[in-house]
């Protein structure tokens, strides 16, 4: 039967995940604030909102960047098997950008169709969506190297995550410096790099069976880093290079 420290424990994991879908539904609502009706210009009604067309840009590449991070970051939670501080400050910096992408989807919308504002307006709405992904990735990386994730995860599941999560960063420094020359075409390369995230996230997940019976923690139970696994007094696991798992008379 599992002890009241270690409901404590899971009742914590929990809870990060759950405020993480909080932040992530406020901020994906926060982008249609921008989005207004036309006011009574005198040219009609449809012109109006032809005219609004860098706003209905702005939101959609931020929308779909929003719900592919949205989605990376169910995949990384859904490998976990506990946390630590550290983890959960790494997660609170994802969430602060996230939360803060309104103001730069905001500058694109207004900025995009004006000739001289829209390569700053570009290139900052990139760097911000750079500092997204760079911060998800970050995420991934050390929750794998500080042996966080479940044990029973498949070695080829957490590889394929993080191939998933690399080319993003690419794509985003690619476009960024496009912006500076051509910045509507480097706002719809966003977009394809939102959606290039999207497919094969959705494809991403631990398999259930395995890891059914896991429990999310922020306790500091031990785990080896090089194989993801428990320490143990056998060697049953000697993948990498030697760590906890390895007894002091195995061979090296």
């Amino acid at each position: 039967m599992p002890t009241e420290e270690h409901a404590q424990r899971g009742l914590r994991g929990g809870r990060m995940e759950a405020f993480s879908d909080g932040v992530f539904a406020i901020a994906i609502t926060l982008l249609v604030l921008d989005l207004e009706v036309p006011g009574d210009t005198g040219e009609g009604l449809l012109r109006g909102l032809l005219e609004q067309w860098p706003s209905y840009l702005a939101y959609v590449v931020s929308f779909a960047t929003v719900g592919a991070v949205w989605l990376g970051h169910l995949a990384v939670t859904g490998f976990l098997h506990h946390a630590d501080v550290w983890l959960l400050r790494l997660n609170l910096l994802l969430l602060l950008l996230v939360a803060a992408l309104s103001f730069p989807t905001r500058l694109l919308a207004g900025g995009i169709a004006s000739e001289g504002d829209a390569r700053v307006a570009t290139v900052t709405y990139g760097i911000v969506l750079l500092a997204v992904a760079g911060a998800l990735s970050t995420l991934w990386r050390y929750a794998v190297r500080q042996g966080l994730v479940h044990p029973d995860a498949r070695d080829a599941d957490v590889r394929r995550l993080t191939r998933a999560l690399r080319p993003g960063l690419a794509g985003y420094v690619a476009m960024i410096l496009l912006g500076l020359v051509l910045p509507l075409v480097a706002v719809l390369g966003y977009l394809v790099v939102a959606v290039a995230y999207l497919v094969p996230l959705r494809a991403i997940r631990p398999a259930q069976g395995n890891l059914s019976g896991r429990g999310r923690s922020t306790g500091a139970t031990a785990y080896c880093p090089p194989c993801r696994r428990p320490p143990t007094r056998t060697p049953r696991h000697r993948t990498g290079p030697p760590g906890p798992c390895w007894p002091s008379s195995a061979p090296r």
